[in-house]
């Protein structure tokens, strides 16, 4: 999950929070759906609870060794009776509780680990926390699925790397100029363009003028494992002096076979997806 997002549930807003790889959750937010106008007495009035706070406690005790457990029995003793009350930031100065964070200013409130989020949101609303967990859930889903095509994007970019040493090493004369190095790194980068989607850098840019980035920003994700293993071999090919137009050839009839086995293996894992659903 990135640092600050959020999420929509039942048409409120909830705000996420990456700390310590750790999610947490707005309370606050979550309070709003029962009370938009004094979010913070929901919050404190499930906080006056013995059932809250043994929550509370044991989730501490599970994963915060400094947790004061003196300062906790004081609360249990107390939760429950009419005078009792407790305020998310003074749980956490006595206690030392980490699965509570409070934050003051306009963007701040209470947030909470979402082992605790989760309860706070089926006391509020069984119906809230049910479209809450399936929001927070589906927005882990769609991050894995970018996290893999970040993954594929940076393993073209290492062997790019590779192939771009070994234009360095075999193909560039010492005695050329940045702008005659440059053009034979284009050249190069070509022939993986034109073995793969049949077209020249410049090609792709004359007609998709009004695209933003370059041809390989719209390969999908089958087309950047073809890619990467595209330049690893005409990497190879250029250590063994292999001639351009042979290269080319060789490259194109190789990403053709390629694109064959990745198109159809992604075609059957969604056909079985379909099937299971």
């Amino acid at each position: 999950m990135k640092k600050n997002t959020e999420i929509t549930v039942l048409s409120e807003t909830v705000r996420l929070q990456r700390i310590a790889q750790e999610d947490f959750i707005s309370l606050t937010d979550i309070a709003k759906f029962k009370n938009a106008d004094a979010p913070a007495d929901i919050i404190k009035n499930w906080l006056r609870s013995r059932s809250t706070i043994d929550l509370l406690g044991l989730w501490e005790k599970l994963n915060n060794p400094d947790f004061k457990l003196v300062e906790f029995d004081q609360f249990r003793f107390e939760a429950g009776e009419n005078a009792f009350v407790l305020s998310p930031k003074k749980w956490i100065e006595t206690t030392g509780a980490i699965g509570l964070i409070s934050k003051s200013g306009r963007y701040g409130g209470t947030f909470a680990h979402r082992d605790i989020a989760f309860e706070f949101a089926s006391w509020v609303s069984v119906e809230f926390k049910l479209y809450l967990i399936k929001e927070f859930q589906r927005l882990q889903e769609t991050e894995q699925k970018q996290l893999g095509w970040d993954v594929k994007r940076n393993l073209t970019k290492i062997n790019y790397r590779i192939h771009t040493d070994a234009i360095r090493a075999h193909l560039i004369p010492p005695a050329l100029t940045g702008k005659q190095t440059s053009l034979i790194y284009a050249s190069e980068a070509d022939v993986l363009n034109m073995a793969l989607f049949g077209m020249t850098a410049k090609d792709w840019r004359d007609a998709n003028p009004n695209e933003k980035g370059n041809i390989r920003d719209q390969a999908n994700a089958s087309q950047l494992v073809c890619l990467a293993n595209l330049e690893n071999l005409n990497a190879l090919f250029i250590n063994e002096a292999m001639p351009q137009p042979l290269r080319l050839q060789k490259l194109n009839r190789i990403a053709i076979e390629q694109m064959e086995i990745l198109t159809s293996e992604y075609s059957r894992r969604l056909l079985g997806e379909a099937e299971t659903n």
